[in-house]
């Protein structure tokens, strides 16, 4: 590997899941970033860190760092990430990958004057069993793939001033959760062709529960529910004409699938079998990547993020939700 030296920035939950993960692969934590000294060393204290700094400023300008996990609030990924690509650090920010496309947009450019590598946290599509997916997918097993259904359904919690309910914090199901069904089946089926999407608003403005149905190339047709309020099953379906693939609850992350034959024949079942988290292997991509030079991404490149976040816009126009700084 590259041996990329990471640098934390934000020391929030899952900037700690993050960073055990990193540990598991004995990847090379060097730095956290904090707005305050004590948060910063306490998180470095936890993590065994050498360098804890009160700012993010004073992370990025380390230059013990390569590159920079964004693990902020959704408003700020924008400026975080791009604070880190000025310093020139590589960037990894968390999905979603900023608050619009014209944000992502900026960075991809940043990126690219840079020669800088920045890509989307999407931790799902570089776990085991995605892979597995893609190659049997790759390989015909399911014919023409009909159909793509997930859900990401939970309870969290209903206090209006919650980060996730939120406006000015990018609160929402959809930034939040729905995220993931929504680059899932993007992986699968590409760009849609017909976005009609529907919504429930909680009383900030923000929404708790979205719903869309999408066309793509070649007709298929795809299905996704996003939910804060409530918990569901939290399964992957995708239909072919020669078999499907069932994803086990929690699909978007380390678990089980069987590919199934019209008959109902179980032709394969893949459990997998991971360490931790699994939000390794995105590291592990991350500077597979840098060591190869392929900046702008393989699995997720940073255009397809990018247009990822045209179709949330599209969404939240079509139900009605605009964050603060769009209203200007």
């Amino acid at each position: 590997m590259t041996g990329l030296r990471w640098g934390i920035l934000a020391t929030g939950g899952i900037a700690g899941a993050f960073a055990s993960d990193l540990r598991t692969a004995g990847l090379d934590l060097v730095a956290v970033g904090s707005r305050s000294q004590e948060s910063a060393d306490a998180f470095a204290a936890r993590f065994d860190i050498p360098h804890a700094h009160a700012s993010y400023e004073a992370l990025v300008a380390d230059p013990d760092v390569d590159i920079v996990y964004v693990s902020t609030p959704h408003p700020m990924h924008h400026e975080n990430a791009r604070l880190a690509l000025e310093n020139g650090k590589h960037v990894l920010a968390e999905k979603a990958f900023t608050l619009n496309r014209a944000e992502a947009e900026d960075l991809q450019a940043l990126a690219a004057e840079r020669g800088l590598l920045v890509m989307e946290a999407m931790w799902t599509r570089y776990l085991p069993h995605m892979v597995r997916i893609r190659e049997l997918i790759a390989d015909g097993a399911l014919g023409e793939i009909r159909a793509v259904s997930a859900d990401h359904t939970q309870l969290l919690p209903s206090d209006p001033a919650h980060r996730l309910n939120a406006l000015e914090l990018g609160g929402g199901a959809l930034l939040d959760l729905g995220i993931y069904p929504i680059s899932f089946i993007w992986d699968i089926l590409g760009v849609p062709t017909t976005i009609h999407a529907v919504g429930r608003l909680v009383e900030t403005g923000a929404d708790s529960e979205v719903a869309t149905v999408m066309t793509h190339e070649g007709g298929a047709v795809s299905t996704s529910l996003s939910s804060s309020r409530a918990a569901g099953p939290n399964v992957a379906s995708i239909i072919g004409t020669a078999a499907r693939i069932d994803i086990d609850t929690v699909w978007y992350s380390p678990t089980t699938f069987r590919l199934v034959l019209p008959d109902g024949t179980v032709q394969e079942s893949y459990t997998s079998e991971v360490d931790g988290r699994g939000m390794q292997f995105q590291a592990l991509a991350a500077e597979r990547l840098v060591r190869d030079g392929i900046l702008q991404g393989d699995i997720l490149p940073i255009a397809e993020s990018v247009a990822i976040m045209g179709t949330l816009d599209e969404i939240r126009a079509q139900i009605g939700v605009r964050y603060p700084r769009e209203e200007v």
